[in-house]
């Protein structure tokens, strides 16, 4: 197959190539990657034809520049980040080309704080544990297969047969304002019952603060102080968007590259798509939580997924 190269000239603070995710080994310790904003990442690659799972880049905060060494096709969705080809401005979510020494250079985010850009056919880099998912922290997968993020000089590979869909646009409203308040859906976990009815009450009605002190192991939040019944508990499995309280009664939203087992009671857990949202919040950003269950949060999941069937 031949292949076709971008370099990179400025990484960004924090850039990494994600595909779905890592799955079917968390009992060996191994945690599940993929990208933090399942919609932006899943969307970007539908604009341009690809599978379900194809490895896009994920952006974190902007600040990235390449440099196409072959013609390719591209389409970025997610965090609005002053995306320009050799000085020209890109519309976000659109597939748009890169002739041979064509410049790619993206500011820092104003509105979200992920970007995820995707390629005809997806980036190629060779699976770990079935998967390309960068996670820094395991040193897993990536571009390198040891989760280092992207440097300066770095080349990322992709094929140069693959077909592009450049007529396809994103149908209206299918991302959210990243500017505007989110509520975010939360099942009611195990522990739930246990704390107490203030601290319910407090969670479910005030707003929640995106504490700067996040990443993509977890999202702490700022605001009432919740208590818990439970002074032990022995450590479980963790989910994605399981919402732990430590002591200080602060919550932390775990996400993709979150530890596997944790021993802090549980509020609950964020749905995929409440993750993926909570993804693009900012520093200080408000946020609000409200209750759903099972059922419900199955449904919108399968709703947002037939989408991709093709």
């Amino acid at each position: 197959m031949p292949h076709g190269y971008l370099t990179i000239t400025r990484p960004g603070p924090l850039s990494t190539l994600q595909d779905a995710g890592r799955f079917g080994v968390r009992h060996l310790g191994v945690t599940q990657g993929g990208p933090a904003d399942l919609q932006a990442w899943a969307w970007a690659n539908w604009l341009l034809g690809n599978a379900w799972g194809c490895a896009a880049l994920e952006i974190t905060l902007g600040g990235l520049t390449l440099m196409a060494e072959q013609p390719c096709t591209l389409a970025l969705c997610g965090a609005e980040i002053q995306a320009h080809r050799n000085g020209q401005p890109l519309t976000n979510a659109q597939p748009f080309t890169l002739a041979i020494g064509d410049v790619l250079t993206l500011g820092m985010a104003r509105t979200g704080v992920r970007a995820y850009l995707a390629v005809v056919g997806g980036f190629i880099a060779k699976p770990v544990l079935d998967s390309t998912a960068d996670v820094v922290r395991d040193k897993l997968g990536g571009h390198k297969e040891d989760g280092s993020k992207l440097a300066a000089g770095d080349t990322l590979l992709f094929s140069t047969t693959a077909i592009a869909m450049l007529e396809r646009a994103l149908p209206n409203h299918t991302l959210p304002d990243y500017t505007a308040e989110p509520t975010l859906d939360l099942i009611p976990g195990a522990q739930f019952r246990f704390f107490d009815d203030h601290s319910v009450i407090a969670a479910l009605s005030q707003p929640w603060r995106l504490d700067p002190r996040s990443d993509r192991m977890g999202i702490r939040l700022q605001g009432p102080i919740l208590h818990c019944s439970i002074d032990s508990l022995i450590s479980e499995g963790l989910t994605l968007g399981a919402v732990q309280v430590p002591p200080d009664g602060q919550p932390i939203v775990l996400l993709n590259d979150r530890q596997t087992i944790g021993g802090y009671p549980r509020l609950g857990t964020l749905t995929p798509l409440a993750c993926a949202r909570l993804a693009q919040c900012q520093p200080g950003q408000t946020l609000r939580l409200a209750t759903t269950t099972a059922a419900q949060a199955q449904q919108q999941y399968r709703k947002f997924r037939a989408n991709f069937a093709e």
